[in-house]
């Protein structure tokens, strides 16, 4: 990439890998362009704010933008629903404690990810040896909580970033999870069991309805389950919340949501955001 490419444009969405765009982004902001990035590299770059706008709104938050905006960072997928979802479920009462164990898509890896695990499906299949140059361990027909010490980046650091960014977006407010991050045998789309230990009874139609709303479709009995399948495709989380049989204070919700679709929207909502600093007309 060239400096001269960013002339002239109001907005470049960093949708690479982080050294790509570690190399360019002070290129991209001398030129004038504001920043979106997905890639993650600039989350701790000062003057760079981790964003969703869904849960801003959901917070009644207005953000205030510069002149010239330091980069937009749009939040991890994963910690985009969970913080929706656990906002949304204080409004039926206070949360004591909170269990997420979430289901990594290969697809969180790019076009790489998924061809190597439809490559080891394959493969295994056929008993030939597995392709593992990005996972550096066997994902087909397979749950595993670590790579191998050769995958980059390390399950672990995903795992980190996703909490990191769910407090950025979600503030101290929020009842903090504990999360266990899997990853999963699939090629695309989260899924997401999480459990949550409330003040009080845990009357299931009312956390539903507390749930429901913007962003969020609830999975009526009669409905076949949330999964990665359902979802994918579509812009909106789909949940089911059952009773935890052990505990009347207890309920279980069962999530999915595509991922690719949240990163997008998330962007895109970003630099709409903050289209309001941009320049319109001639400045006399």
């Amino acid at each position: 990439m060239r400096p001269q490419q960013f002339e002239k444009v109001d907005f470049t969405f960093f949708a690479c890998d982080q050294d790509c765009t570690r190399r360019n982004w002070k290129a991209v902001r001398d030129a004038g362009s504001a920043i979106v990035d997905m890639s993650y590299a600039l989350e701790d770059e000062p003057g760079a704010v981790v964003r969703s706008p869904w849960v801003e709104r959901q917070l009644g938050h207005t953000l205030t933008l510069d002149l010239q905006p330091g980069p937009s960072v749009a939040a991890h997928p994963a910690a985009v629903v969970l913080a929706l979802l656990l906002l949304r479920a204080q409004k039926f009462s206070s949360i004591k404690t909170a269990i997420a164990t979430v289901f990594e898509p290969a697809s969180e890896h790019g076009q790489k990810g998924m061809d190597e695990l439809h490559e080891q499906t394959v493969n295994l299949l056929s008993f030939q040896p597995l392709p593992k140059n990005i996972f550096d361990t066997q994902v087909a027909f397979n749950m595993v909580g670590r790579y191998g010490e050769h995958a980059s980046p390390p399950l672990a650091n995903v795992e980190q970033r996703i909490l990191k960014h769910y407090q950025r977006i979600a503030g101290g407010g929020a009842a903090m999870p504990s999360l266990l991050l899997l990853q999963a045998p699939i090629f695309h789309g989260y899924a997401f069991a999480v459990h949550l230990q409330m003040d009080q009874v845990a009357d299931v139609e009312q956390l539903s309805q507390a749930l429901s709303g913007e962003h969020v479709n609830i999975a009526q009995p009669a409905e076949d389950a949330p999964s990665n399948v359902s979802v994918a495709g579509q812009g909106n989380i789909l949940v089911s919340v059952k009773p935890d049989a052990n505990d009347l204070n207890g309920a279980w919700l069962w999530a999915a949501a595509d991922n690719l679709r949240i990163a997008a929207t998330t962007a895109v909502e970003c630099a709409e955001t903050m289209a309001a600093t941009r320049p319109r007309g001639k400045i006399q």
